[in-house]
């Protein structure tokens, strides 16, 4: 079963507030990936783990009927909330008992979440309700991210490195996952023609509001506040309080554009074999 890690309501409703879409490249890639292999339309896009459904609108937009499922009720009554395009619904359900039909989904995304699923019986899922020649597309962030503002970036991703180090001492376990940029995951799609993309890179305009509330909203930081709250709101506090001064690291700031390292895996299935990786 999926490691559960993105239950509370109030977590949920920071995630919603700070957590952004797929990049623009990233987007683009696998797009282009879709019309090079796929003869067809898609009829049915399933968003894996879709948390508060930043993946999933980026997916209606391209697609008429698209579904987001995600283990957590709370994820998935904000991504209820939001306003989203015609032809999105959400579901509540373990990423490794879908509800849909053997044979049954054109396209099956999971964006920043396939670590948490139990990686064997999410891959006998993914094999079952995907039609053949359909995709599988899936995707996560690096923790090598970078802050770029000026000629304070250096300063930045080192303040912002420093908060990482930090809060890496409370990841799980699961988080090796993405620390090898999905390797694992990636060999244990069941489709013999798989490509792999590490040369991705998206510029994500944020506020240093936004980078501090990115941070509240990872899995290590909830696990930080749970193991000692005065220190993990201590260390909000203090990034806070230089955001308020208009300082961080030295430098004045305004606004931030922070490339983000993201890795994708996009797999063809039956007639039309194919699979790819992609890091940014």
């Amino acid at each position: 079963m999926a490691t559960q890690m993105f239950e509370g309501r109030g977590h949920a409703a920071v995630y919603q507030k700070y957590r952004f879409a797929p990049g623009k490249e990233l987007q683009q890639t696998i797009l282009t990936y879709l019309q090079e292999k796929r003869v067809n339309p898609a009829e049915l896009v399933v968003d894996v783990g879709c948390g508060s459904g930043q993946g999933t609108r980026f997916l209606a937009e391209h697609f008429k009927k698209v579904v987001g499922t995600d283990i957590s009720e709370a994820q998935i009554q904000e991504a209820r909330d939001a306003p989203s395009p015609p032809g999105v619904s959400y579901l509540v359900c373990p990423a490794e008992e879908l509800p849909f039909e053997d044979a049954s989904v054109d396209l099956l995304t999971s964006f920043t979440a396939a670590h948490w699923f139990d990686t064997e019986k999410f891959m006998r899922e993914a094999n079952r309700v995907m039609k053949p020649g359909g995709c599988v597309a899936i995707s996560t962030y690096t923790l090598d991210m970078s802050l770029r503002y000026g000629n304070c970036s250096e300063k930045l991703t080192k303040a912002f490195r420093e908060s990482w180090d930090l809060l890496f001492k409370y990841s799980h376990e699961r988080v090796k996952h993405v620390l090898e940029d999905y390797k694992t995951i990636f060999e244990a799609l069941p489709f013999p023609d798989k490509k792999r993309i590490t040369d991705i890179f998206d510029k994500i305009p944020m506020t240093v509001a936004g980078v501090v509330g990115y941070l509240e909203s990872v899995s290590p930081y909830q696990a930080f506040m749970k193991s000692d709250p005065e220190a993990a709101k201590s260390l909000l506090q203090e990034t806070e309080k230089s955001r308020e001064e208009g300082n961080i690291g030295g430098c004045t700031l305004t606004k931030l554009f922070w490339p983000t390292t993201r890795t994708c895996c996009t797999v063809m299935k039956g007639g039309h074999p194919c699979a790819c990786q992609l890091l940014h």
